[in-house]
């Protein structure tokens, strides 16, 4: 928190000052009354009144003027402090993981970044500086009371007992039910999101009312929620209210006695008076400021849960200043967390600069989770992965990533233009270059979109076809020119004559860089200078095709459920 306020350390403290003289103020004005009332008035001096009226002026108006000063002052940190936290954590979450963002709802992160640091600023921003000033104001006030007449001093002090008993017993149940209401809240941002990115499976299996009926539940536990936090804060505010119209009654009821018996002076009650009507905001506002407090603590702990997760995947120190584009598994494993059985084990693959391998097997065999050790999504538990002699996990994550392209077989297209998605692997990617990577990934398409390349696509770029979306991508990691291309299945959606173009044009492409392409099509497969094929998580035969299609019948058997493939032949139809 401190490296956060260091920059506004100078306005932090003017508004503190501020605050401070501020009180300083208001509890000024009661004291100038009493002496306008037990002096000018009770002598009947009406040229003393001048005087104090303009001191009465002059007092309030400096309270108004701090009070301005401290509320302009505060926003610049207090939402500067929000946007810094908010960045932190985006970036945080940059740096975790693919294993994190598969086990959390992106609801739930969403409503940390946006809902839960609202919370937080309302806090630094309101709450706190209230809270202090409060106690403050209360001390002060007390004090002052006790030193004007102490029987009614204690009578005042006495009347916080009950209100710090009954705040404790609040804050633990408020906590409690406040962090239900925000886990809730993330529960509920995850079904809205979901629902949007998959309306288009909703309507077509005809689901809206079954999802319809799952939200309505889910914003009906937040409204129960809710109602119960409602009903615990509405107890506890009525109590605060109550105890200082109380206290007050008790106050002019003893003191009008007091002075009938000369104790005290009309004036001192007067001022006591107006201390006390001073008492009754801090006190009638402790509750909700409480309430504030414990809502801020819990987002905080809420934010505090993501930004301690520490990244399980750190970049190394090494670069490589001429890549070529040699790439080694040598004896990898890799294990999912609490699993049985490894995923992949005691594989061995020797890929040369500019070689091409396609990855061929069955599904569940672990060609994914083979080509994400590449550029470091995931880390193996055994064994390791090597480009040029230098195992992945000791170069720095920027290098790494500059090397190793990939695309996905589920492409992720982002809410923005065209061009902005084809350049976010390559920022100072000349219109050339932009229009070769295009051309070979054969997604001319984009230029008959109503702006050309910078049409927004909308979010995961829903508004095109699947076959668009993975050319796209294909075009993204073509145009980062890698010295090493991962392509897991990138050519699944396309049509027959699509895929021949675009597989003509990635024989140029691959030519210059050193190729891991996974392979369900027998077309796919010819791509590649020699096979892998990946069984029960291990690399069993490596060969040319034609070599493998002789010799291994389980290779034979996986191309032969593709329909253009004929395997008497060996041969695509």
């Amino acid at each position: 928190m401190k490296s956060y306020l260091r920059p506004h350390i100078t306005k932090v403290a003017l508004i503190w000052l501020s605050a401070i003289i501020g009180i300083g103020a208001a509890l000024a004005l009661p004291l100038i009354v009493q002496e306008v009332v037990d002096g000018p008035v009770r002598r009947g001096e009406p040229d003393g009144l001048l005087l104090l009226g303009l001191l009465a002026l002059g007092v309030g108006v400096l309270e108004a003027l701090l009070i301005f000063f401290r509320r302009y002052v505060q926003i610049g940190p207090v939402l500067g402090l929000e946007t810094q936290i908010r960045d932190d954590l985006y970036r945080h979450l940059q740096r975790l993981p693919m294993g994190f963002h598969g086990e959390w709802q992106s609801g739930q992160l969403l409503s940390r970044a946006t809902t839960d640091l609202s919370t937080i600023r309302r806090f630094l921003g309101f709450g706190m500086l209230f809270l202090v000033m409060n106690v403050i104001q209360l001390i002060t006030v007390t004090v002052l009371l006790l030193n004007m007449y102490w029987p009614l001093g204690l009578l005042v002090a006495a009347s916080a007992v009950p209100i710090v008993a009954t705040s404790m017993r609040f804050e633990k149940r408020y906590i409690k039910i406040s962090r239900q209401v925000q886990d809730e809240q993330g529960d509920l941002a995850t079904l809205v999101e979901e629902s949007a990115i998959g309306i288009r499976t909703i309507k077509a299996f005809g689901r809206r009312h079954h999802v319809y009926d799952t939200y309505d539940e889910s914003a009906l536990k937040v409204y129960a929620s809710s109602m119960d936090k409602v009903r615990v804060s509405a107890r506890f505010f009525a109590f605060l209210e109550v105890i200082p119209n109380i206290t007050l009654a008790l106050v002019l009821l003893l003191g009008a006695l007091a002075v009938g018996a000369a104790a005290l002076t009309t004036g001192t009650l007067v001022a006591f008076t107006l201390l006390m009507l001073q008492l009754v905001w801090p006190i009638a506002s402790l509750g909700y400021i409480l309430a504030m407090a414990q809502e801020a603590m819990t987002a905080a702990d809420r934010v505090m849960e993501v930004m301690d997760t520490v990244p399980a995947i750190e970049g190394g120190t090494a670069t490589i200043e001429q890549p070529r584009g040699h790439l080694r598994f040598e004896g990898v494993e890799f294990r999912f967390p609490g699993a049985a059985e490894p995923v992949l084990r005691d594989v061995w693959l020797d890929v040369a600069p500019g070689e091409t391998v396609a990855v061929v097997g069955a599904t569940g065999s672990g060609k994914t989770t083979l080509t994400a050790l590449v550029p470091r999504l995931i880390d193996p538990t055994g064994g390791r992965v090597t480009i040029d002699g230098h195992d992945v996990r000791e170069l720095t994550l920027p290098a790494l990533r500059s090397v190793v392209a990939t695309a996905f077989e589920e492409p992720t297209l982002f809410s923005m233009s065209v061009r902005e998605n084809l350049t976010l692997g390559r920022l100072d990617a000349t219109e050339e270059e932009l229009e070769s990577a295009i051309r070979t990934a054969q997604a001319q398409f984009v230029h008959d979109l109503p702006w050309g390349l910078d049409t927004r696509i909308g979010e995961q770029g829903l508004s095109l076809s699947g076959g668009q979306r993975q050319r796209l991508a294909l075009a993204r990691a073509v145009l980062s020119r890698p010295r090493v291309l991962v392509l897991d299945d990138t050519l699944s959606a396309l049509d027959v004559e699509t895929e021949a173009l675009v597989e003509e044009a990635l024989r140029h492409v691959l030519r210059d860089a050193t190729g891991i392409v996974v392979a369900h099509r027998a077309s796919t497969v010819l791509l590649a200078d020699k096979v892998a094929l990946l069984q029960n998580g291990t690399i069993t035969h490596i060969g040319r095709h034609h070599e493998l299609l002789d010799e291994v019948p389980q290779y034979r058997e996986l191309l032969a459920q593709d329909a253009d493939f004929d395997p008497s032949e060996g041969a695509l139809r």
